[in-house]
């Protein structure tokens, strides 16, 4: 605790000052006596490295200013239904009775949405996620990742949520919110198998084109559709799409092209189906399943000679495969998918199977390959696999969109006296990364061969770290 005398308020200006309180203010739990401290913040008499420690600060306090408002927002709705009549106790009644949201929105200068959408969140967090609404009080983790909980438990019955909050409790203040979504659907699908396949057999049922205008004479147009087949239709636009002279075209509109070319130029009704190739994670402990394969299209596919065959890569651990687990799977581009899900792909005709090796304790994918500066194919799948992604934090692009870098840069001159090209040595950045990496002086990284963490550290003096992912879980 921090006691706020006019002595201490006297020190905040001094020399140096505003940096250590900023530094000291980033993991402090935030209250009211850290927030008297934050007007010292002033940007203008930070360092840049105060700078950075000043936003974690504000962020903590964001956290728990945001977790205040939840409670308050929780007690008016309780207000609200205990002045219920008993005659409108029922849903549809009470959402003609209950006016809070349109209150709400009005204080708070919303829309209604918005407004109800707040105060369901807060309801959740009140009544069902305590834990979760304490750790964004003390500044733990932020705002999205408290309602990503409320939203992404939705489906299940109170109990499961609760032991899959609790699963995730631990892991939250080191993750991203997109790696908090992530984690959830994996934990949902692994705390309820039977459900996840009752609500995507559902949701199969509700495939649908969908086709948006847009402003400038163009529109969105797409489908909502089950995840494999929205990757194996994705992989196949790139394929396609690689096979497209470059013509002053961007990657993307070269996309966008072979789209328009698969569905509008099919050759013949099965021309525009690519091959599907799966594979699956390996199990703790030795060897399993699991990297992207190569080879012809499967019956179905384009005719020989045609575009070429896509790839999608599904790991699943053995035990799931063979039916004695209904741990989730991965779809690459996609995420978590039910066991059920994964076992179809996996067996469908035409799908081939290799075989990885992962390191029992970390999970890590292992290989060892040639040194040549350009990698081999076998060494790039093999990082690219086990990358997933860029390696920078908190960047999600897709490790087969992303540049094979060195991260002790390779001696063209002396290759004894540089970074060798071996998968301890390469990292998946994605372009923009992998430039500010190369040109930025003050940007470096270094990978544990051992463990695989990445550890980036920032020009302010900041670190940052990356962990590989992890075939275990």
């Amino acid at each position: 605790m921090i006691d706020v005398t006019e002595e201490t308020t006297s020190e905040l200006n001094g020399p140096g000052a505003p940096d250590e309180w900023a530094a000291h203010l980033a993991t402090a739990a935030p209250g009211p006596e850290t927030a008297a401290v934050l007007p010292v913040l002033d940007a203008e008499k930070l360092s840049r490295t105060g700078r950075i420690d000043a936003l974690k600060a504000l962020e903590r306090h964001t956290g728990w200013i945001q977790a205040h408002q939840a409670q308050i927002l929780a007690a008016l709705e309780a207000d609200a239904e205990a002045e219920l009549p008993e005659a409108v106790r029922d849903r549809d009644a009470e959402a003609a009775w209950n006016f809070t949201c349109e209150e709400v929105a009005c204080a708070l200068k919303l829309s209604g949405t918005t407004a109800a959408k707040r105060l369901e969140v807060a309801r959740e967090l009140d009544r069902q996620y305590p834990t979760t609404l304490g750790m964004l009080e003390r500044g733990e983790i932020c705002y999205m990742q408290a309602v990503a909980v409320t939203e992404a438990c939705a489906v299940l019955d109170p109990e499961v949520a609760g032991q899959v909050e609790a699963v995730l409790v631990e892991k939250m203040p080191a993750m991203a919110t997109g790696q908090t979504r992530r984690a959830l659907a994996r934990e949902i699908l692994r705390a309820d198998p039977y459900g996840a396949e009752q609500r995507h057999q559902a949701r199969r049922r509700e495939r649908q084109m969908v086709h948006y205008p847009k402003d400038d004479g163009m529109a969105l147009w797409g489908a909502t559709l089950p995840a494999e087949q929205a990757a194996a239709m994705n992989a196949a636009v790139d394929a396609h799409a690689a096979t497209l002279p470059d013509e002053g075209r961007t990657l993307e509109q070269k996309r966008v092209d072979a789209l328009v070319d698969l569905v509008l130029n099919r050759t013949h009704p099965g021309a525009a189906t690519s091959g599907m190739r799966t594979s699956g994670e390996p199990t703790p402990g030795g060897s399993g399943l699991g990297e992207p394969l190569s080879g012809g299209p499967v019956p179905g596919g384009p005719p020989a000679g045609g575009r070429s065959a896509a790839v999608v890569q599904v790991t699943v651990p053995l035990d799931v495969l063979i039916g004695d687990s209904d741990d989730p799977a991965q779809l690459k581009g996609y995420g978590p998918i039910a066991a059920g899900q994964a076992r179809r792909i996996a067996f469908a005709k035409g799908t081939v199977w290799h075989r990885l090796i992962i390191e029992p304790k970390t999970g890590m994918l292992i290989k060892t390959d040639p040194t040549t500066y350009k990698p081999t194919a076998e060494t790039e799948r093999h990082v690219i696999a086990r990358d997933a992604y860029c390696t920078f934090p908190t960047c999600r692009m897709p490790a087969h969109r992303c540049d094979l870098d060195h991260i002790e840069p390779f001696n063209h001159h002396d290759r004894a006296a540089g970074g060798q090209t071996v998968p301890e040595n390469l990292g998946a950045l994605c372009r923009r990364h992998h430039r500010m990496k190369t040109h930025h002086p003050d940007w470096s990284v270094r990978r544990d061969s051992r463990t695989g963490v990445a550890t980036w550290t920032a020009p302010t003096g900041h670190r940052y770290t990356n962990r590989p992912h992890d075939y275990r879980h």
